[in-house]
């Protein structure tokens, strides 16, 4: 929501005003001098939204601040048209009003476009989160991170290296709303204090690794690319358990950890739905981001979720730092998902962020069934793996 700095107008007053925490307007208008602000400067309100209201019988903005749980001056900046705060009937007006539910729709397939929606709808309410891109994919779409915090410790989850997985990417902008509803609503969490993530992590999310393979599934095959598709998938134009990106390529099984083990243990031998590791480690664009990514950032945790089984990984050949056992217990305490030390399997981004790095990371198996998920087990995942990404913030 924007407002428009009067007379001796400071951040911390629409702090006070709004009941947003002040770290989070500010972070919101890093243009603005907190304590100076200029005369019709616009300021942006995160947690809010402004809405149209008509005056009716009986009504006082008095009585509207009350319903609305809100100073009478929150109305009044809305509304600069008004000289006194008396109002008659028939009068339009704007009204603030908090979000206090999730904002995201989660009823249907997660494509890119409506991917690339969710950010826009997020960034608008809550501008203090910030987005990049990270890298293209094999047709030009951006694979977009997305940034929230400013804590020393830094914390990265990903979701749809598969496309046919795309149901980890709904996830993972659901988990973020809820993040940011607390964060403007600390009363909805209870027990825990957002703020106190948002001081000390700096989170990074990357919910679409594989938007062109995201895009194959749920939508079909583009028409410049239709026919090199279709050969890949064996003549079928049946693309409901691809899991590469658009050549082919399985982008989980493009990292050098031991990439040649899993060359010759039963890959296909040229591009395929799935599986085909490639001809060499970090031949595709989608993986080098991610590869950079993780290089240029030193991130301290690492999150990759997939579909499906109820458990998570959280080995590799010895890598892993002592900690990783028990926030491996940690999570399987709060998911109900069972935690598994090593897989016979090489290659993936988990296994190469340990190898690299030496510090924790878990691939997280959502629901149970054929991928890809439908949607019907949504809710039963998000519930599920709630545990997981709270527990991350508060280690």
């Amino acid at each position: 929501m924007k407002v428009y700095a009067r007379d001796r107008d400071t951040l911390w007053y629409f702090s006070q005003m709004f009941g947003v925490p002040l770290e989070l307007i500010i972070d919101s208008n890093l243009h603005a001098n907190p304590t100076m602000l200029k005369i019709g400067e616009e300021i942006k309100i995160p947690g809010f939204v402004t809405v149209p209201y008509r005056i009716k019988s009986g009504d006082t903005l008095w009585k509207l601040a009350l319903q609305k749980k809100l100073a009478i001056d929150a109305i009044m900046i809305l509304n600069p048209q008004l000289d006194t705060p008396y109002v008659q009937q028939g009068d339009p007006i704007f009204l603030p009003k908090r979000i206090c539910m999730p904002c995201l729709q989660t009823n249907a397939g997660c494509d890119y476009k409506k991917f690339s929606d969710m950010i826009g709808i997020l960034q608008n309410i809550y501008p203090f989160i910030t987005v990049n891109s990270i890298g293209k994919s094999v047709l030009g779409k951006s694979i977009q991170e997305i940034r929230i915090g400013k804590g020393e410790k830094k914390v990265h989850i990903n979701g749809a290296f598969h496309a046919n997985e795309w149901i980890t990417s709904l996830i993972l902008m659901r988990l973020l709303n809820s993040y940011l509803l607390f964060l403007t609503n600390p009363v909805l969490a209870k027990k825990q204090n957002p703020l106190v993530w948002y001081q000390n992590i700096e989170l990074s999310l990357v919910p679409m690794v594989n938007p062109d393979g995201v895009d194959l599934v749920l939508n079909g095959p583009p028409i410049m690319e239709r026919d090199k598709v279709i050969k890949i998938n064996s003549g079928s134009e049946e693309f409901v358990h691809w899991k590469a990106n658009i050549r082919g390529v399985d982008l989980n099984k493009q990292y050098p950890a031991n990439w040649e083990i899993d060359k010759k243990k039963k890959a296909p031998l040229c591009p395929a739905p799935r599986d085909y590791p490639g001809s060499a480690p970090l031949t595709e664009p989608e993986a080098i981001a991610m590869a950079d990514l993780a290089k240029w950032n030193h991130f301290d945790y690492c999150i990759a979720f997939h579909t499906q089984g109820e458990e998570f990984y959280w080995g590799y050949e010895g890598h892993e730092p002592p900690e990783s056992a028990q926030i491996a217990k940690e999570f399987e305490k709060k998911s109900g998902y069972k935690a598994v030390q090593y897989v016979d399997s090489h290659a993936g981004f988990k296994d190469w962020f340990l190898q690299e790095f030496k510090r924790p990371a878990f691939t997280i198996e959502l629901g149970r069934g054929i991928n890809p998920l439908p949607l019907s087990q949504f809710d039963d995942i998000l519930k599920k793996v709630e545990g997981i990404f709270f527990t991350i913030l508060s280690l």
